[in-house]
């Protein structure tokens, strides 16, 4: 099984309503509750009673399509928390860390995506969101040892400005920035999608096409992840047991 670690805020974690939610292929698709594999449902990231549909439910559907593989789900996005409430030895940076390390005993952890951003929009925070970034990204890769493998960000939407929220675009350049200045680090354009009518969280069709726009942006590293017959075997066997 190959496995992503999704973190960050709401919109990672996944406020689309179901109602307007596009069919998703669960067959392949599995979430972590309590260090062991189910079935994806719905929410598969269950932070706030209201948690909704994720952006990361296309993306592990083209993912298990494309390389015909299962892919696991390690949610642990929490709506409306601040960057720095992810840095090492914080509660979240540990939560992560901690189910990450469950699931790197029954899959292979070849990704992180990340969505955060909103919470730090202030004149304050804003400038100092790259370098306060980069050194969570590093202990994250420190702490799994994820150094080979991507880490994707997510832009914040342009109906912020509605809310409203300002700064918006300053984190999207910060954001963007961190790409060019890492390797394995690739950013995901948020452009020309829409929210719900709250003007803070995409809708569950943005949603969709954001878990795709990831999910190309990873395919820019896919030949690092080039896996065997034989390795895919191996992994659907794994998972299977595990779920007996």
């Amino acid at each position: 099984m190959h496995s992503f670690l999704l973190i960050g805020q709401s919109n990672m974690a996944g406020r689309g309503f179901f109602n307007e939610a596009h069919d998703i292929d669960t067959s392949h698709i599995y979430i972590l509750r309590n260090g062991r594999w189910q079935t994806m449902f719905r929410p598969i990231n269950c932070d706030r009673s209201f948690s909704g549909v994720s952006l990361a439910e296309s993306f592990a559907e083209a993912y298990a399509k494309k390389y015909n593989v299962d892919v696991g789900l390690i949610c642990c996005a929490d709506g409306g928390t601040a960057l720095s409430q992810w840095k090492k030895g914080e509660l979240l940076f540990d939560n992560a860390v901690n189910n990450a390390k469950l699931a790197k005993r029954t899959s292979k952890i070849v990704g992180v995506l990340w969505h955060q951003g909103e919470a730090d929009c202030t004149d304050e925070l804003y400038p100092t969101y790259q370098a306060r970034f980069e050194p969570m990204m590093q202990a994250f890769r420190d702490e799994l040892d994820l150094h080979d493998v991507p880490f994707l960000l997510g832009g914040l939407g342009d109906f912020l400005k509605f809310y409203p929220i300002k700064n918006y675009t300053h984190i999207n350049a910060a954001l963007k920035k961190i790409s060019q200045d890492n390797e394995l680090t690739g950013f995901v354009s948020a452009e020309g999608l829409t929210s719900n009518p709250d003007n803070l969280h995409f809708n569950a069709s943005s949603l969709y096409e954001f878990g795709l726009r990831y999910f190309k942006e990873f395919e820019k590293f896919s030949k690092q992840f080039k896996i065997t017959d034989e390795e895919v075997t191996s992994d659907i066997k794994r998972s299977e047991m595990e779920l007996l």
